[in-house]
């Protein structure tokens, strides 16, 4: 098979992305993290990276991740209660790094109380909470961004620009994919030996989940429990879902279906660990997959299926050109001979004999790779303190955080529910 290749490196986009920008003063965001886990320790990180951004205080429920903080970020103000993190008039903004079950409450009390908001995704962990919070951030103003960092990378800015310029022609089909096989890829998160009643506030923990005993499994490993997280889909599914969103500008499905099971990781969880769903968007579909039971290498990418060819988007792109069938071929072997000799003349007369193409061929490829050390994850984040400071519209506001996860959430519904969910995605609202 004979191919063309071309090689986009995107230096003109690196350049000076990773580099702390030189802030005055007044420009100086003060920042505070409510949810000191995994994720919020690492959206601080980048955070205090961008440049002219002051860490001031840290909440969470867990005495040791606040011991960390001191440890890793210097004197600074550390509570249980992040209500006391709002109140204070030091603070510019908030990341929002908590299990999903407190995302939605603890963004809205920071809009009210005045402070600029970065919330991890999924946005929300309920539908009914997507209008509330779209509501919160018209009525205060504030900025508030979403963490799925897919939508503020260079990578996805060139298949957003491919695809809109017809490079794969008609897009009839999206398939994306994370692949896992190993136990922390599983969310089998450590758990602290001095994890203890005493340590950790497990009240304010499940705050409006269910009341149950303490056992500090459901907080270190919150992924897996229905009364906190949202699975597979909100863990992932909604990673994908924003980036296909970003790139097709599409507002959502019309209809959702998933299937799964709990297959391998039965460690008292009651979330599935390999998971598909089908939704139907109105111009093209899309299949989605996680497996945390894979044995291979893990992946994870998005493939853009479209008429004059297939666009693969993971840690780069990769466009293959297929050349467009030129003539609709011909099944007349069971015609007469005298009928197969007059179709032939007049289908040569239409459709001029041409080399043949083998399916599948591909005419050309082209690829675009990143700068060494690039970061979607700091751009997201960088792109959220820049609105901070220049108070512009973030991409992935509350609208399109509510675009992504509703999808998400549905395959749950669907899954659990066995049932097929139909979405008014212009709304925003199951129909049923």
């Amino acid at each position: 098979m004979s191919t063309t290749r071309r090689h986009f490196l995107a230096t003109a986009a690196g350049a000076g992305l990773l580099a702390a920008q030189n802030v005055p003063p007044n420009d100086r965001v003060r920042i505070a993290l409510i949810g000191a886990g995994g994720q919020g320790s690492s959206d601080t990180r980048n955070a205090l990276n961008v440049g002219g951004v002051e860490l001031v205080a840290v909440a969470d429920i867990y005495d040791g991740r606040l011991t960390r903080a001191r440890e890793v970020w210097g004197d600074l103000f550390t509570t249980r209660d992040y209500r006391e993190v709002l109140a204070r008039k030091d603070v510019d903004a908030v990341f929002v790094g908590t299990p999903d079950h407190w995302h939605s409450t603890v963004s809205i009390d920071a809009m009210n109380a005045g402070k600029d908001v970065y919330c991890e995704k999924p946005m929300v962990q309920q539908l009914s909470q997507g209008a509330q919070m779209i509501e919160a951030q018209k009525r205060t103003g504030r900025i508030l961004q979403v963490g799925s960092q897919r939508v503020s990378s260079i990578v996805y800015a060139k298949a957003k620009e491919m695809l809109a310029s017809g490079a794969i022609g008609e897009l009839n089909m999206v398939e994306a994919w994370v692949d896992r096989n190993s136990a922390i890829g599983a969310w089998q998160y450590s758990i602290p030996p001095d994890a203890s009643p005493a340590s950790i506030d497990w009240d304010r923990f499940l705050g409006r989940a269910p009341k149950v005993p303490f056992e500090p499994v459901r907080l270190f490993r919150w992924r897996n429990y229905r009364d906190y997280g949202t699975g597979v889909p909100g863990d992932l599914f909604v990673h994908l879902i924003s980036g296909l969103h970003f790139v097709t500008g599409a507002l959502g499905p019309d209809r959702v279906f998933s299937s799964g099971g709990l297959r391998f990781w039965k460690d008292g969880r009651d979330v599935p660990d390999v998971m598909i769903a089908l939704y139907d968007y109105p111009a093209f579909n899309v299949m989605l997959r996680v497996n945390f039971v894979d044995g291979a290498t893990e992946t994870a990418g998005l493939r853009f299926i479209g008429s004059e060819g297939i666009m693969m988007v993971d840690s780069g792109l990769t466009l293959s050109k297929v050349p467009r069938q030129q003539e609709p071929g011909y099944t007349i072997d069971t015609f007469p001979k005298a009928q197969q000799e007059q179709f032939l003349k007049e289908y040569r007369q239409k459709y001029p004999q041409r080399p043949a193409v083998t399916t599948g061929q591909m005419s050309a490829e082209e690829k675009f790779v990143t700068p060494k050390g690039y970061s979607d994850h700091f751009e997201h984040i960088r792109n959220f303190i820049a609105a901070v400071r220049s108070r512009k519209p973030v991409v992935e506001d509350a609208v399109f955080g509510f675009r992504a996860a509703g999808p998400a959430l549905l395959s749950n519904i669907s899954y659990f529910e066995k049932k097929v969910c139909l979405w008014d995605a212009a709304l925003m609202k199951l129909v049923s």
